[in-house]
């Protein structure tokens, strides 16, 4: 019999449900070569085996239970595991004692046990499993196992889980995690530490600015915040053209007014001061009117006059015209006449990038230099932006001076948690309340911005916040909004829940920000709108630091057209590059652009396209509007004319000239167009 036993290297036993049985488990380098099952009997002499079992594939082969004695005395070592009930483990080492073999007891698996595995286990790997600790081949097969219940989790996020699991060496905090536990050490991703860097401040008092100005910047402030300070020493008020780039909250849109206000006093040109959003310029509008209003006139342009152009509170002859850049290139396209410009402040200039707008923005800026140098004027530029990854050729291409400042006025911690989307809500609720049911060292209460990707969502999350919140987007009306904006500063709101309407920097001092989804539209953000909406979070007057919290479900994304589910995203966004400005022209927003350049300036079109910051394919540009007859030489034709002064791409307009010609009601042209949008 002694020959069919296996060399033995190591014995292990371990307790089955029953005191009386044991697993045997023996090894050899490190290998199972026989697991079995031993049983004992109380003895007159003691505790001694009874039966031994060993398994095979097709069951159990019983075996004499001297041949157990016999694999215990040819064992280099024997161990027990130091789980196994105090009774049953002084019974094993009684019945060991009688044969003249020691034991030691370690600490074990009790799955690997279970399988009839030795896994030794220290206080290092251990993880903790209910009331026992199990090794982290089998942690992370249990983990597994939980997050195949939550949806299919790609390789970075059960990479970020696993570590945190390894970390804290508790697999139930971890599946807590799952259910939507709020555990701050485990949800914290990192922390953006707050920066200074050591600029002598610019004193207001030596600015030299236009009196009235003057006068009104003194009464607000004692001396420049950095970045401002870098902006006036690099000669902002010498007429140079700037781009800024800094954080959220540290100062940059005062920049643009300071010059802008300055050279409109001095009878120097008006201001433009532009931004992406309605609801932005909106409120910069009503900044502006408040300030100066009593010795400069403030208009406003916004994108509606592209619909329904009837001056719409627009002044061409006020001092300052605050504009949506849509709205500014619509009166270009038109022809309208604004009047001598001495200053244009682009604010969140990283727009340039965006797909679809980029182009837009790109082209106007081209033509609104054309329109000043028609005029014979020299105005001054500034361009504004948080965020932007090629900053130096940004300038370069922009003929700006750069003006960098990395300073984050306080710190920011990033948190990231999975849920399906009804336990997001949970989440936020839980959050929300928790931020406005604490105070900063300046004596505010925290509030929150939640970013989601779709107006109905909007309103849902925020009937659901237990205290006080409201939506906020595109699709309210002025008042609502202005409702929203007084509430929230006056700390009435605990949330506002929106759309991208508060990305581009409408002034909500919040002290967090939740993203209750990764996508805007159909869409995964970009870096830099990621970067771009967080940096919200925290403000050096209201708060001691900003909390991000990233909601991330699993597996999920919004639309059949994107690429990579939302856990996938986070990880990309979290630890991803800043993405460069630049645009990228294809064959329609070429053929947009150019005829743009062609209803505004004729034949210069091509020098207009050609400083422009993406590479247009003027030639080819101008040969498909030849062909689709929109011009004739270089003038727009009625349609060419039309088509651009309604912002038309050119399948959009081949589709209104198809519905038209076949007599379809305007509802139905503009459902195909929804449609057409929909399958790209």
């Amino acid at each position: 019999m002694s020959e069919q036993l296996p060399q033995v290297e190591t014995l292990f036993l371990h307790e089955r449900s029953d005191d009386d049985e044991f697993t045997v488990v023996v090894e050899r380098d490190g290998s199972r070569v026989l697991h079995g099952v031993l049983e004992l009997k109380e003895a007159d002499a003691g505790p001694r085996p009874r039966r031994f079992r060993v398994k095979r594939k097709g069951g159990e082969e019983p075996r004499q239970p001297d041949q157990f004695v016999e694999l215990a005395r040819n064992a280099r070592r024997i161990r027990i595991s130091e789980q196994t009930e105090a009774r049953a483990r002084d019974r094993l080492v009684e019945m060991l004692d009688a044969y003249q073999l020691d034991a030691k007891q370690v600490r074990t698996c009790r799955y690997c046990a279970n399988a009839g595995r030795y896994s030794p286990v220290t206080a290092d790997t251990a993880v903790k499993a209910d009331r026992d600790w199990i090794c982290p081949d089998c942690a992370k097969r249990e983990l597994e196992r939980e997050l195949s219940y939550k949806g299919q989790f790609t390789g970075n996020a059960q990479e970020r889980l696993e570590d945190l699991l390894f970390e804290v060496q508790d697999l139930e905090r971890i599946t807590n995690l799952l259910q939507g536990n709020l555990d701050p050490d485990l949800t914290k991703f990192d922390t953006i530490s707050a920066t200074t860097d050591e600029i002598d401040p610019v004193t207001t008092d030596s600015l030299s600015l236009h009196p009235a100005l003057q006068e009104r910047v003194e009464g607000r402030f004692d001396e420049l915040l950095p970045v401002q300070s870098l902006s006036v020493e690099n000669g902002l008020f010498d007429g140079d053209d700037q781009l800024v780039v800094s954080a959220t909250a540290t100062g940059k849109t005062l920049i643009g007014e300071l010059a802008g206000v300055n050279n409109a006093l001095n009878g120097k040109g008006k201001m433009l001061f532009l931004v992406p959003l309605v609801a932005l310029a909106n409120q910069k509008h009503e900044d502006f009117e408040d300030r100066y209003g009593d010795v400069l006139d403030v208009t406003i342009r916004v994108g509606a006059s592209r619909i329904n152009d009837d001056g719409n509170r627009f002044d061409p002859n006020a001092d300052v015209i605050v504009g949506t850049y849509e709205g500014i290139d619509h009166a270009l396209r038109t022809g309208k006449d604004m009047g001598d410009i001495g200053t244009v402040v682009i604010d969140e200039v990283h727009t340039l990038k965006e797909e679809g707008r980029g182009h837009r923005l790109d082209g106007m800026i081209s033509r609104l230099k054309h329109y000043s140098e028609h005029r014979g004027s020299s105005a001054q530029w500034v361009y504004l932006s948080a965020t932007v990854g090629n900053p130096e050729f940004l300038g370069k291409r922009l003929g700006a001076r750069l003006i960098e400042f990395e300073e984050r006025p306080v710190p920011i911690e990033r948190h990231v948690t999975f849920a399906s989307e009804r336990e997001k809500v949970d989440i936020e609720k839980k959050l929300v309340k928790r931020e406005f049911d604490t105070k900063s060292s300046k004596g505010y209460r925290g509030q929150t911005i939640i970013f989601t990707n779709s107006r109905r969502r909007c309103h849902e999350i925020s009937r659901k916040l237990e205290y006080d919140s409201a939506p906020y987007h595109a699709g309210l009306d002025y008042k609502r909004r202005k409702t929203v904006e007084r509430k929230f500063g006056d700390q009435e709101l605990a949330a506002v829940v929106t759309t991208a309407a508060l990305a581009a920097g409408v002034d909500f001092p919040a002290s967090q920000v939740i993203f209750d989804t990764l996508a805007m539209g159909i869409e995964w953000l970009s870096v830099q709108e990621f970067e771009q909406m967080l940096g919200r979070a925290g403000r050096p007057d209201y708060h001691d630091e900003g909390k991000v919290y990233v909601l991330v479900e699993p597996d999920a994304s919004y639309h059949s057209s994107m690429e990579g589910t939302e856990d996938e995203t986070a990880f990309k966004l979290l630890k991803g590059e800043m993405e460069d400005v630049t645009t990228v022209y294809d064959t329609g927003s070429a053929a947009e652009e150019t005829l743009a350049n062609v209803v505004v300036a004729g034949k210069r079109a091509k020098r207009l396209n050609d400083r422009m910051i993406g590479e247009v394919p003027t030639t080819h540009a101008i040969g498909k509007l030849l062909e689709w007859e929109f011009i004739d030489g270089f003038d727009p034709t009625p349609l060419g004319r039309a088509v651009a002064e309604h912002f038309l791409a050119p399948d959009d307009a081949f589709r209104i000239l198809d519905g038209i010609r076949k007599d379809h009601h305007p509802y139905g042209i503009i459902a195909d167009m929804e449609l057409a949008e929909e399958e790209l």
